[in-house]
């Protein structure tokens, strides 16, 4: 496979965002949720909603969505200059730089972005290839969550917390 592009994800994207993320929800340990509580509607709002306050983007690869990713702003002003990141590569498409790809783009926008100032995401510590993606392209663990996924199963897996600044590190108070 080759052709690999980004761009803006459209309302029309929707559906296919839908069915990538119950078909990955279906692998206990990838994403939070179980794929009956994903829905269409969400879908559709959060492209609207991040076309005006934040980014969300998809991959491409020889004519197909091959990935998706966003980065949403947090709500209350005094932490908007966070942004969550969400990314999904669609299950076919693993292992073919489609989730380098969403990062470097979204990493350049959030450079040039005057808004961001860190972004935040949550990942399974079990999801080794996600966590060396994230570690590669600069972003450090500030904490995990014990037990905080519970899996079909009944086990539970514990969420790291990850962060990366577009500027580098200065020392907090």
């Amino acid at each position: 496979m080759s052709n690999l592009l980004t761009r803006e994800a459209r309302p029309d994207n929707a559906p296919v965002l839908l069915a990538a993320e119950k078909e990955t929800a279906r692998t206990p340990g990838l994403l939070v949720s179980y794929p009956h509580e994903l829905t269409l509607q969400a879908f559709e709002q959060k492209i609207v909603e991040l076309a005006e306050r934040g980014r969300y983007i998809v991959a491409e690869k020889d004519g197909r969505i091959a990935g998706h990713a966003l980065l949403d702003p947090m709500p209350l002003e005094a932490i908007s200059h966070v942004f969550r990141l969400t990314i999904v590569v669609h299950p076919e498409f693993t292992g073919h730089g489609v989730g380098t790809a969403l990062m470097a783009e979204l990493i350049e926008w959030a450079k040039r972005s005057r808004k961001v100032r860190k972004i935040e995401l949550l990942v399974r510590a079990t999801n080794e290839r996600a966590v060396h993606l994230y570690s590669k392209l600069g972003f450090i663990e500030e904490g995990r969550f014990q037990k905080r996924i519970c899996l079909p199963d009944g086990n539970f897996i514990d969420d790291l917390a990850m962060a990366w600044f577009p500027e580098p590190a200065r020392d907090h108070p």
